[in-house]
């Protein structure tokens, strides 16, 4: 049995909430001590703006960052305290700030992240501007002493507990291929009148997810093996990672249509024993994920088991000898092998053995330049991110018009609801818009009832302590709560200072103006409309997907080798799947674009289809003596994806061909690996006539 702390330790968000309710205990004990509670509002907003700032690196890469972040934090309220008392000056600095923060995200995630607690802790320096007037200038040096606090925090952190974080990344990793691999097995299930479409389509969600999981344990890694090829520990995590890698190809794999098989052996156990593998395999992922956490070892005995079991029924049927079952069998036969090899590759995760090519791909910026090249190539109106920079920025500077015109108090959380909801689309920002005002008056009704049964101020000070706390640690799951905690904050740390019951009604009303002026921008100001985007989304998920294909054949030539090229193309062509199924489900919750997601899921089942069949055909490489005959056939596949693509990238009908005809008959007594491969080939070429025409569905919709 697990010590309760040890698996505490183990929760993701325990270390943010930890460190938090560190840094608020600590600015709280201070204040307490120097007998000035009004302290702890300036100290406190400054932690929380350093803490939502904070990016993963090892202490040297946190400490770089802090010196940043600070760097920023001091500009930002220097020109706040400079402009404020001149609203006409004021109004267009904040218009130019906000969008230049916005577009560093052009950069990259640790920009944009950095960036957001820059335009954060900004709003916070109004706040103690219009509080304190002419004397907000030692009000402002608390904001970055809360802010320097907590970095400081974060660092010390960093460099006792350096290896937490990669572990719980890739504890998170292994734990949602579990569940994608328990989501694949329901696709095994032979029950009649299954929603097939509908299974796979929470596949591709959770595919979505794992994807995630994938790009922030890459990043973490990056800056950690950084100039470091000889830890072993390290090496060890990066191995794990590539092993979740070729885990996840073979999950995604499709060897057959899964109808076919379910028409063919509905009578027969086969179909139960893959999902039974499947599900296995999936769970002994996530006791994979538990294990590194807990530095133990791990049993995957029962998928083995069930794997054994799977050969022994697949060779039931080859006995029985029934003549509308054998076209089938080797389908079967290179399903097995492929879950046969993940069980190995599970077994491979106890001691992971070192790689030919362990490179990580970079994606940030090697100097000023690339960085100011990534920016300026996003200045223009196609460009999602100058249109929510474009966007953002007026929205604050409307709110802040607002403001001054009304003169409301605390009229600052207008524009801080304003920055929260206002999102880069409009699906998000409704989502968020919703939670945001739901979460406020939650917040609101708990904080009148909790300063009214404990009117003590220690008591609501170690309640604003809980709710930063509650707040860190919920934001990532519960955007409801996490709102409700961090109202509940405010009331308990303003009501040190003055009657916290005089700012319900205020918060309420600013929230409700925040969140419409959010909602008009998102609606008005440049709106970024999914539907707009589909096309070309649509046109780079079938290149990714002819890259894939090209990458995956130059192997055949070869063998396997899962090098930086390789991984680069497969990657792509996963992401810009998940991408648009994103995009998708953005449009459904977009006004008078249903239609249009209709037409678009329709393609995007069939391109996901075609991937999961590519991923069979990866999954499977090794060199055959056949290869330069199928050479010509799968570049006739690759230059039908293009012509799609290019159809779907300019906006016209795709040329009416037949898919490229896949010679059976001269590989009849080839090798089993050379009929795998022509099997798949047929697959693929099988989906190109369906995917045509609905290539120009979509273009006609």
């Amino acid at each position: 049995m697990t010590h309760p702390l040890r698996r505490l330790w183990t929760l993701n968000a325990f270390a943010d909430s930890l460190r938090v309710c560190i840094a608020l205990s600590a600015a709280l004990a201070i204040s307490l001590l120097l007998g000035r509670i009004g302290l702890v509002i300036p100290l406190f907003l400054g932690i929380i703006a350093c803490a939502l700032a904070d990016t993963d690196d090892d202490w040297q890469g946190r400490l770089q960052a802090l010196g940043v972040t600070l760097g920023c934090f001091v500009l930002a309220s220097t020109v706040v305290q400079w402009l404020y008392p001149w609203p006409w000056l004021f109004a267009p600095g904040l218009f130019l700030f906000t969008f230049g923060v916005i577009m560093l995200g052009a950069i990259g995630q640790r920009y944009a992240t950095t960036a957001l607690g820059t335009l954060i802790l900004a709003l916070y320096a109004m706040l103690n501007r219009e509080q304190h007037g002419d004397a907000a200038a030692a009000q402002q040096l608390l904001l970055i002493a809360g802010a320097a606090g907590y970095g400081l925090i974060s660092v010390i952190w960093s460099a006792l507990f350096a290896r937490q974080p990669l572990k719980q990344s890739l504890a998170r990793l292994y734990k949602a291929l579990g569940k994608l691999l328990m989501l694949k097995a329901a696709l095994f299930e032979p029950v009649r009148g299954a929603d097939i479409d509908a299974r796979r389509l929470a596949f591709a969600h959770r595919n979505a997810d794992v994807l995630a999981a994938f790009q922030q344990t890459k990043e973490m890694l990056f800056r950690r093996l950084e100039g470091r090829h000889d830890a072993p520990k390290l090496n060890r995590y990066l191995r794990l990672y590539f092993i979740a890698q070729d885990i996840h190809e073979r999950a995604c794999s499709t060897h057959y249509p899964y109808d076919a098989l379910m028409r063919a052996f509905f009578h027969h156990d086969v179909l139960f024993r893959c999902q039974r593998l499947l599900d296995q395999q999936g769970l002994a992922c996530r006791r994979l994920a538990k294990s590194l956490l807990l530095n133990r070892t791990f049993d995957h005995h029962q998928s083995e088991q069930a794997l054994t079991d799977l050969h022994a029924s697949i060779e039931s049927l080859s006995e029985r000898g029934r003549q509308e079952w054998q076209p089938l069998l080797p389908p079967l036969n290179a399903l097995a092998d492929n879950l046969a090899a993940l069980e190995a590759r599970l077994a491979d995760a106890h001691n992971p053995e070192a790689l030919a090519d362990s490179q990580l791909h970079d994606r940030s910026p090697a100097t000023l330049k690339d960085a100011w090249q990534r920016v300026r190539q996003s200045l223009t109106p196609a460009s999602p991110t100058f249109r929510h920079a474009v966007r953002l920025a007026t929205a604050l500077t409307a709110g802040y018009a607002l403001v001054q015109w009304l003169d409301p108090t605390q009229g600052v959380w207008v524009l801080l609801t304003t920055l929260f909801v206002c999102r880069p689309n409009f699906a998000a920002t409704r989502r968020f818009l919703y939670r945001r005002v739901a979460g406020t008056v939650a917040g609101l009704v708990a904080g009148w009832a909790l300063i009214s049964l404990f009117p003590a101020p220690g008591i609501q000070s170690l309640i604003a302590v809980a709710a930063g706390v509650t707040f860190f640690a919920s934001r990532e799951r519960s955007y409801l709560l996490a709102t409700a905690a961090i109202t509940l904050l405010v009331l308990c740390s303003f009501n040190q200072v003055g009657d916290g019951f005089d700012l319900i009604w205020p918060r309420l009303l600013d929230t409700l103006l925040g969140a419409l002026i959010a909602a008009l921008a998102v609606r008005f100001v440049l709106p970024d409309w999914q539907r707009r985007r589909v096309y070309v989304e649509a046109a780079t998920l079938l290149d990714s997907q002819r890259r894939y294909l090209a990458a995956i054949i130059h192997q055949y030539a070869a063998g396997k080798r899962d090098d930086l090229a390789y991984r680069l193309a497969r990657r792509n062509a996963h992401s810009a799947d998940a991408a648009f199924s994103t995009l998708l489900g953005d449009m459904r919750n977009e006004p008078g674009h249903k239609r249009d997601a209709e037409a678009g899921m329709r393609f995007w089942l069939l391109a996901n289809a075609l991937l999961s069949h590519l991923s069979a055909l990866g999954a499977h490489r090794e060199p055959l003596a056949e290869h330069a005959a199928l050479v010509p056939i799968a570049e006739q596949l690759g230059e039908r994806l293009e012509e799609l693509g290019n159809a779907l990238a300019a906006r016209r009908q795709a040329p009416s061909r037949p898919p490229p005809l896949i010679p059976t008959a001269p590989f009849e007594h080839a090798d089993a690996a050379t009929q795998r491969m022509v099997s798949q080939l047929e697959l693929i070429a099988e989906q190109l006539a369906p995917l045509h025409e609905a290539t120009n569905r979509l273009v006609a919709d």
